[in-house]
Parts: structure tokens; C-alpha cells; sequence
């Protein structure tokens, strides 16, 4: 069986959750009633499927991160840091500065996973999935995602409907994903020529251009991006709670 390791990205400024981000890492704020970091229930939910291998990539206030957290036993995981290095922009470049730094080599397969993000998918699947299709990279998608505005049906110039914030009906990233390893070598091209990248919006297109396979796993589990204040201020405690009881 291919080791997996997790490597979660934590470093960011978190500028659309401002001030909240002035004291907290945004990973570190607290979520559900029992006020646990948002990055513990990634902890929690890697360590519930069987990824006791843990990378955090941190940055902007990373030492709240290392303090909570330490080397990782009292959640039943391992847990190494590798701290952002400013030659290297963007969460592309988070990444593959610590493949750069070895931390991935006993690895075949790494699982990102955006520190932002709060969900119960199915990882186990996602790994699976994954290792069947033999994929470079293997996204998690969601198809319940929905449009923020209202969307309008026109004739002639007349309106003929209106529907509010309807499903988007095309699948959606949510944040979370695998990559073999070896598809790092082409992750650090794109960082040692631009200085930085973009994992979705960089590396993702990259691997398509060069013929490498893409898979899409398509989900219907819980998902949040808990990346703005506004977001994170319509996140109801209650429903964490029951949606994370198995974890938490």
C-alpha cells in the first residue's frame, strides 16, 4: 500500500477575515461550541482515515499553530512544520518548498488540504479513488455549490424569470485534493521560473497541458470555506456540532 502524507496548508494571512486575522493564524479560529481551531477538525478528520502523517505548512502567525499542536501525539497523529520561505509566493509555492525540503520523500502520495476548509469528506474514498484512476492529481468536487445572485432569464429583452442563488450545476473545488509526488518536479517548474504559483489556478492547468491525468471526485459531503468574515460569522455552531460529532 502507497504511504500517504497530509500536508495542509496554514500559513496564509487570511485577509478576507479581518480583524479576526489580526490575532488569530485563520486556520486557529474557533468553530462549533466547544470553540476547537477550524485546523483541528483537518487533524481530527485525517487522523479519522488513517493519515497519521501530518505537514503543516505555516506562515503568518505559525506559531500559534506549533503551540496548539506540537508534535501532534495528543491527537494520535505525527506532525512536522515547514515554515514558508519568502522566495517562494503563493500556496503552490508553500508546497513545494517542503517537497524541496524532503519532507514528502517517504511519500507517494501527498493530500492537500486548504486550512481554511471545513469538511466530513470521505478521505479514505478520495485516496482510493485516486490510486485506482492512477491520476497525477485527484481533486475533491462538490455539486452542491449555488450561485450567490440571482440569475435571470431573459427574452427579448424581458425578463421571464428570476431564480435566487440557484445551483451553480457544474462541480466545484472545495479545497481538498491528492498529488502523486513525483508531479511535484513539474510544480517546482512553474515556482523556479514565476517565483511562486498557485495550486489550482498554476499547477492543476499545468498538468493538463502536459497530458497528465486529472481525476474528479465528486462528493456530497459537508463542505465550508470559512475564508471570509462573512462566511465564518453564518457558520452555525449547532449544525458543526452534529455534523462533527464523530470527530469531535
Amino acid at each position: 500500500m502507497s504511504r500517504v502524507v497530509g500536508a495542509i496548508l496554514c500559513g496564509g494571512e487570511g485577509r478576507r477575515l479581518r480583524p479576526l486575522t489580526y490575532y488569530f493564524q485563520k486556520s486557529m479560529i474557533p468553530v462549533g461550541s466547544k470553540q476547537k481551531p477550524l485546523l483541528e477538525y483537518i487533524v481530527r478528520l485525517m487522523n479519522y482515515h488513517g493519515v497519521k502523517d501530518i505537514v503543516m505548512l505555516v506562515g503568518y502567525k505559525g506559531q500559534q499553530v506549533v503551540n496548539y499542536f506540537n508534535d501532534g501525539e495528543r491527537f494520535g497523529v505525527r506532525i512536522k512544520y515547514v515554515w514558508d520561505n519568502p522566495s517562494y509566493e503563493g500556496n503552490g509555492g508553500s508546497l513545494y518548498n517542503a517537497y524541496n525540503q524532503g519532507f514528502f520523500d517517504t511519500a507517494d502520495n501527498i493530500l492537500v488540504y486548504y486550512g481554511d476548509i471545513l469538511s466530513n469528506v470521505n478521505l479514505t474514498e478520495l485516496i482510493e479513488y485516486h490510486r485506482k484512476l492512477n491520476a497525477s492529481s485527484t481533486l475533491a468536487l462538490s455539486k452542491e455549490y449555488r450561485v450567490a445572485v440571482g440569475v435571470v432569464e431573459l427574452n427579448n429583452g424581458n425578463v421571464v424569470k428570476i431564480e435566487e442563488k440557484p445551483p451553480l450545476g457544474k462541480p466545484v473545488t472545495i479545497g481538498i485534493l491528492v498529488v502523486k509526488k513525483s508531479a511535484l518536479q513539474y510544480l517546482g517548474e512553474i515556482v523556479e521560473s514565476k517565483g511562486g504559483a498557485d495550486i489550482m489556478g498554476d499547477f492543476l492547468p499545468y498538468l493538463l497541458k502536459k497530458n497528465f491525468k486529472v481525476g474528479g471526485y465528486i462528493t456530497d459531503a459537508f463542505w465550508y470555506d470559512v475564508g471570509s468574515t462573512e462566511k465564518y460569522e453564518k457558520l452555525d455552531p449547532e449544525e458543526v456540532d452534529k455534523i462533527f460529532s464523530f470527530l469531535i
